[in-house]
Protein backbone atom coordinates (compact mmCIF):
# COMPACT_ATOMS: atom_id res chain seq x y z
CA UNK A 1 0.00 0.00 0.00
CA UNK A 2 1.37 3.52 -1.07
CA UNK A 3 1.77 6.01 1.88
CA UNK A 4 -0.91 8.76 2.00
CA UNK A 5 0.40 12.54 2.61
CA UNK A 6 -2.05 15.38 3.29
CA UNK A 7 -1.80 18.61 2.28
CA UNK A 8 -2.61 22.14 3.27
CA UNK A 9 -5.63 21.87 1.57
CA UNK A 10 -6.68 18.66 3.69
CA UNK A 11 -6.15 16.46 0.13
CA UNK A 12 -4.83 13.13 0.80
CA UNK A 13 -2.21 12.05 -1.65
CA UNK A 14 -0.59 8.70 -2.45
CA UNK A 15 2.60 8.41 -3.94
CA UNK A 16 1.33 6.15 -7.06
CA UNK A 17 -1.61 9.01 -7.32
CA UNK A 18 1.71 11.51 -7.23
CA UNK A 19 3.44 9.30 -9.98
CA UNK A 20 -0.01 9.22 -12.18
CA UNK A 21 -0.11 13.06 -12.00
CA UNK A 22 3.48 13.40 -13.17
CA UNK A 23 2.68 10.61 -15.75
CA UNK A 24 -0.26 12.22 -17.01
CA UNK A 25 -1.60 9.35 -16.82
CA UNK A 26 -4.64 9.56 -19.07
CA UNK A 27 -2.61 11.27 -22.10
CA UNK A 28 0.00 8.65 -21.30
CA UNK A 29 -3.18 5.92 -21.72
CA UNK A 30 -3.86 7.21 -24.67
CA UNK A 31 -0.43 7.51 -26.78
CA UNK A 32 -0.78 4.32 -25.90
CA UNK A 33 -3.83 2.92 -27.39
CA UNK A 34 -3.02 5.29 -30.10
CA UNK A 35 0.99 3.80 -31.04
CA UNK A 36 -0.68 0.57 -30.50
CA UNK A 37 -3.45 0.65 -33.24
CA UNK A 38 -1.01 2.75 -35.43
CA UNK A 39 1.46 -0.45 -34.48
CA UNK A 40 -1.61 -3.09 -35.45
CA UNK A 41 -2.59 -0.98 -38.41
CA UNK A 42 0.77 -1.35 -39.81
CA UNK A 43 0.28 -4.82 -39.62
CA UNK A 44 1.75 -5.89 -36.75
CA UNK A 45 0.96 -8.83 -34.24
CA UNK A 46 -0.69 -7.66 -31.12
CA UNK A 47 1.86 -8.86 -28.57
CA UNK A 48 4.61 -6.84 -31.50
CA UNK A 49 2.51 -3.90 -31.40
CA UNK A 50 1.50 -4.11 -27.68
CA UNK A 51 5.12 -3.68 -26.83
CA UNK A 52 5.65 -0.80 -28.99
CA UNK A 53 3.19 1.01 -27.59
CA UNK A 54 4.51 -0.01 -23.95
CA UNK A 55 8.51 1.58 -24.84
CA UNK A 56 6.13 4.49 -26.76
CA UNK A 57 4.24 5.30 -23.43
CA UNK A 58 6.60 5.18 -21.14
CA UNK A 59 8.25 8.18 -23.85
CA UNK A 60 5.05 10.06 -22.84
CA UNK A 61 5.23 9.47 -19.00
CA UNK A 62 9.04 10.94 -19.36
CA UNK A 63 7.67 13.77 -21.06
CA UNK A 64 5.13 14.66 -18.93
CA UNK A 65 7.13 14.62 -16.08
CA UNK A 66 9.98 16.90 -17.99
CA UNK A 67 7.06 19.47 -18.55
CA UNK A 68 5.88 19.62 -14.84
CA UNK A 69 9.54 19.98 -14.21
CA UNK A 70 9.80 23.17 -16.49
CA UNK A 71 6.55 24.53 -15.67
CA UNK A 72 6.40 24.11 -11.96
CA UNK A 73 6.52 27.70 -10.85
CA UNK A 74 3.96 28.90 -13.38
CA UNK A 75 1.45 25.39 -12.38
CA UNK A 76 2.55 26.77 -8.99
CA UNK A 77 0.40 29.67 -9.71
CA UNK A 78 -2.80 28.00 -11.09
CA UNK A 79 -5.77 27.14 -9.51
CA UNK A 80 -5.93 23.58 -11.34
CA UNK A 81 -2.09 22.94 -10.82
CA UNK A 82 -0.86 24.25 -7.74
CA UNK A 83 -1.80 20.95 -5.86
CA UNK A 84 0.28 18.91 -8.36
CA UNK A 85 3.32 16.96 -7.00
CA UNK A 86 6.44 19.38 -7.54
CA UNK A 87 4.58 22.98 -6.92
CA UNK A 88 3.45 21.53 -3.84
CA UNK A 89 6.63 19.65 -2.38
CA UNK A 90 5.85 16.18 -2.58
CA UNK A 91 7.98 15.32 -5.39
CA UNK A 92 11.12 16.91 -5.86
CA UNK A 93 12.55 18.35 -8.90
CA UNK A 94 15.76 16.00 -8.51
CA UNK A 95 13.44 12.83 -8.00
CA UNK A 96 11.30 14.07 -11.56
CA UNK A 97 14.13 14.55 -14.04
CA UNK A 98 15.97 11.46 -12.51
CA UNK A 99 13.20 8.49 -12.78
CA UNK A 100 12.01 10.57 -16.27
CA UNK A 101 15.46 10.03 -17.56
CA UNK A 102 16.09 6.70 -17.19
CA UNK A 103 12.03 6.15 -18.69
CA UNK A 104 13.71 7.86 -21.46
CA UNK A 105 16.94 6.24 -22.06
CA UNK A 106 15.41 2.90 -21.67
CA UNK A 107 12.34 3.38 -24.04
CA UNK A 108 14.62 4.84 -26.32
CA UNK A 109 17.47 2.15 -26.26
CA UNK A 110 14.33 -0.26 -26.56
CA UNK A 111 13.18 1.44 -29.46
CA UNK A 112 16.41 1.34 -30.82
CA UNK A 113 17.24 -2.64 -30.70
CA UNK A 114 13.62 -4.34 -30.39
CA UNK A 115 12.40 -2.17 -33.38
CA UNK A 116 13.32 0.22 -35.91
CA UNK A 117 15.99 3.16 -35.52
CA UNK A 118 14.36 5.73 -36.89
CA UNK A 119 11.26 4.82 -34.14
CA UNK A 120 13.64 5.96 -31.58
CA UNK A 121 14.92 8.89 -33.51
CA UNK A 122 11.90 10.34 -33.91
CA UNK A 123 10.33 9.29 -30.80
CA UNK A 124 13.41 11.40 -28.42
CA UNK A 125 12.98 13.95 -31.08
CA UNK A 126 9.15 14.51 -30.27
CA UNK A 127 10.04 14.16 -26.75
CA UNK A 128 12.36 17.09 -26.87
CA UNK A 129 10.10 19.35 -28.68
CA UNK A 130 7.72 19.12 -26.57
CA UNK A 131 9.32 19.75 -23.91
CA UNK A 132 11.93 22.56 -25.03
CA UNK A 133 10.39 23.94 -27.73
CA UNK A 134 6.21 23.45 -27.20
CA UNK A 135 6.28 24.23 -23.35
CA UNK A 136 8.44 27.30 -22.94
CA UNK A 137 6.31 28.87 -26.01
CA UNK A 138 3.32 28.57 -24.29
CA UNK A 139 4.61 31.64 -22.38
CA UNK A 140 5.42 33.92 -25.27
CA UNK A 141 2.60 32.99 -28.40
CA UNK A 142 -0.40 31.80 -28.73
CA UNK A 143 1.06 29.54 -32.11
CA UNK A 144 2.03 27.23 -29.04
CA UNK A 145 -0.58 25.23 -29.79
CA UNK A 146 0.88 24.74 -33.21
CA UNK A 147 3.93 23.85 -32.37
CA UNK A 148 2.29 21.50 -29.30
CA UNK A 149 -0.28 19.92 -31.87
CA UNK A 150 3.02 17.79 -33.41
CA UNK A 151 4.56 16.13 -30.94
CA UNK A 152 0.86 15.19 -30.03
CA UNK A 153 -0.17 13.48 -33.11
CA UNK A 154 3.05 11.25 -33.27
CA UNK A 155 2.16 8.24 -31.64
CA UNK A 156 0.39 6.38 -34.12
CA UNK A 157 2.89 7.44 -36.50
CA UNK A 158 5.18 6.03 -34.02
CA UNK A 159 3.38 2.92 -33.87
CA UNK A 160 3.40 2.27 -38.04
CA UNK A 161 7.49 3.55 -37.70
CA UNK A 162 8.69 1.42 -35.16
CA UNK A 163 6.94 -2.28 -36.44
CA UNK A 164 7.34 -1.44 -40.49
CA UNK A 165 9.97 1.52 -40.80
CA UNK A 166 7.19 3.89 -42.34
CA UNK A 167 4.52 5.66 -41.57
CA UNK A 168 2.50 4.16 -44.33
CA UNK A 169 -1.02 5.49 -44.86
CA UNK A 170 -2.69 4.79 -41.58
CA UNK A 171 0.41 6.55 -39.96
CA UNK A 172 0.02 9.18 -41.95
CA UNK A 173 -3.78 9.48 -41.46
CA UNK A 174 -3.54 8.94 -37.99
CA UNK A 175 -0.87 11.90 -37.29
CA UNK A 176 -3.50 14.21 -39.69
CA UNK A 177 -6.51 13.40 -37.88
CA UNK A 178 -4.96 13.71 -34.21
CA UNK A 179 -2.76 17.20 -35.42
CA UNK A 180 -6.13 18.36 -36.36
CA UNK A 181 -8.74 16.95 -33.73
CA UNK A 182 -6.26 18.76 -30.84
CA UNK A 183 -7.55 22.41 -31.91
CA UNK A 184 -10.87 22.12 -31.05
CA UNK A 185 -10.18 20.19 -28.30
CA UNK A 186 -7.31 22.43 -26.50
CA UNK A 187 -9.23 25.68 -27.67
CA UNK A 188 -12.19 24.28 -25.40
CA UNK A 189 -10.00 23.46 -22.52
CA UNK A 190 -8.44 26.94 -22.71
CA UNK A 191 -11.71 28.96 -23.11
CA UNK A 192 -12.98 26.80 -19.98
CA UNK A 193 -9.71 27.95 -17.74
CA UNK A 194 -8.80 31.28 -19.73
CA UNK A 195 -8.74 32.91 -16.22
CA UNK A 196 -6.29 30.69 -14.73
CA UNK A 197 -3.56 30.43 -17.73
CA UNK A 198 -3.92 34.64 -17.68
CA UNK A 199 -2.94 34.53 -13.98
CA UNK A 200 -0.04 32.00 -15.06
CA UNK A 201 1.06 33.95 -17.81
CA UNK A 202 0.25 31.71 -20.54
CA UNK A 203 -0.57 32.84 -24.04
CA UNK A 204 -3.58 30.76 -25.02
CA UNK A 205 -5.55 32.23 -27.47
CA UNK A 206 -8.92 32.22 -24.96
CA UNK A 207 -6.72 34.12 -22.37
CA UNK A 208 -5.21 37.34 -24.37
CA UNK A 209 -7.66 40.26 -24.29
CA UNK A 210 -9.09 41.24 -26.91
CA UNK A 211 -9.97 37.54 -28.91
CA UNK A 212 -13.19 37.12 -27.66
CA UNK A 213 -15.07 34.98 -30.09
CA UNK A 214 -11.70 33.87 -31.73
CA UNK A 215 -11.92 29.97 -29.81
CA UNK A 216 -15.03 29.19 -31.37
CA UNK A 217 -14.85 30.13 -35.03
CA UNK A 218 -10.91 28.32 -34.94
CA UNK A 219 -12.48 25.64 -33.36
CA UNK A 220 -15.16 25.81 -36.04
CA UNK A 221 -12.71 25.64 -38.77
CA UNK A 222 -10.57 22.99 -37.42
CA UNK A 223 -13.07 20.30 -37.43
CA UNK A 224 -14.23 21.26 -40.94
CA UNK A 225 -10.70 20.63 -41.97
CA UNK A 226 -10.47 17.70 -40.04
CA UNK A 227 -13.48 16.33 -41.71
CA UNK A 228 -11.98 14.83 -44.92
CA UNK A 229 -8.66 13.25 -43.09
CA UNK A 230 -9.67 10.21 -41.74
CA UNK A 231 -11.68 9.23 -44.91
CA UNK A 232 -8.72 8.96 -46.61
CA UNK A 233 -7.82 5.38 -46.28
CA UNK A 234 -10.93 4.48 -47.49
CA UNK A 235 -10.32 6.49 -50.79
CA UNK A 236 -7.21 4.82 -51.31
CA UNK A 237 -8.54 1.26 -50.98
CA UNK A 238 -7.55 0.56 -47.79
CA UNK A 239 -10.47 0.68 -45.51
CA UNK A 240 -14.39 -0.41 -46.42
CA UNK A 241 -17.21 1.93 -46.40
CA UNK A 242 -18.33 0.26 -43.04
CA UNK A 243 -15.26 2.62 -41.30
CA UNK A 244 -15.69 5.61 -44.05
CA UNK A 245 -19.74 6.13 -42.76
CA UNK A 246 -18.35 5.45 -39.09
CA UNK A 247 -15.65 8.12 -39.24
CA UNK A 248 -17.95 10.59 -41.24
CA UNK A 249 -20.36 10.24 -38.25
CA UNK A 250 -18.31 11.18 -35.58
CA UNK A 251 -16.32 13.87 -37.58
CA UNK A 252 -19.76 15.71 -37.91
CA UNK A 253 -20.90 15.46 -34.31
CA UNK A 254 -17.63 16.83 -33.20
CA UNK A 255 -18.43 19.40 -36.13
CA UNK A 256 -21.79 20.13 -34.80
CA UNK A 257 -20.59 20.66 -31.38
CA UNK A 258 -17.51 23.00 -32.59
CA UNK A 259 -20.26 24.84 -34.32
CA UNK A 260 -22.42 25.35 -31.32
CA UNK A 261 -19.09 26.50 -29.19
CA UNK A 262 -18.74 29.75 -32.13
CA UNK A 263 -21.89 30.28 -32.12
CA UNK A 264 -22.74 31.48 -28.36
CA UNK A 265 -19.16 30.85 -26.22
CA UNK A 266 -20.08 29.82 -23.08
CA UNK A 267 -19.22 26.90 -20.46
CA UNK A 268 -21.77 24.42 -21.57
CA UNK A 269 -21.36 24.40 -25.38
CA UNK A 270 -17.18 24.80 -24.06
CA UNK A 271 -17.91 21.42 -22.03
CA UNK A 272 -19.45 19.78 -25.17
CA UNK A 273 -17.05 20.52 -27.05
CA UNK A 274 -14.52 18.87 -25.07
CA UNK A 275 -16.29 15.83 -23.88
CA UNK A 276 -17.46 15.12 -27.65
CA UNK A 277 -13.60 15.38 -28.54
CA UNK A 278 -12.80 12.72 -25.95
CA UNK A 279 -15.28 10.33 -27.65
CA UNK A 280 -14.41 11.16 -31.42
CA UNK A 281 -10.73 9.87 -31.41
CA UNK A 282 -11.68 6.62 -29.45
CA UNK A 283 -14.31 5.95 -32.19
CA UNK A 284 -12.21 6.65 -35.47
CA UNK A 285 -9.42 4.67 -34.83
CA UNK A 286 -12.38 1.75 -33.25
CA UNK A 287 -13.58 1.76 -36.73
CA UNK A 288 -10.57 1.71 -38.44
CA UNK A 289 -9.50 -1.77 -35.97
CA UNK A 290 -12.98 -3.05 -36.66
CA UNK A 291 -12.91 -2.88 -40.41
CA UNK A 292 -9.12 -4.16 -40.47
CA UNK A 293 -10.76 -7.03 -38.40
CA UNK A 294 -13.91 -7.49 -39.92
CA UNK A 295 -12.47 -7.11 -43.97
CA UNK A 296 -9.35 -7.39 -43.75
CA UNK A 297 -8.52 -5.53 -46.85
Amino acid sequence: MSARVTTADGAAHSALGDWAVLFKSRITSFVGFSSWAGAMLAGAEFPRALEAALWISALSAASGAFNQVVEREHDARMARTRNRPIPSGRVSVRTAVVVAGVLTLGAVAALALRFEPLAALLGLGTLVSYVLVYTPLKRTTSLNTVVGAIPGAMPPLLGAVAVAGAPGTWGWVLFGTIFAWQFPHFLAIAWLYRDDYAAAGMRMLPSIPGTEGMAGRQAFYYCLALLPIPLMPMLRGEATLFYGVGALFVGLVYLVASLRFALEENPRTARTLLYVSLAHLPFVIGFALADRALFSI
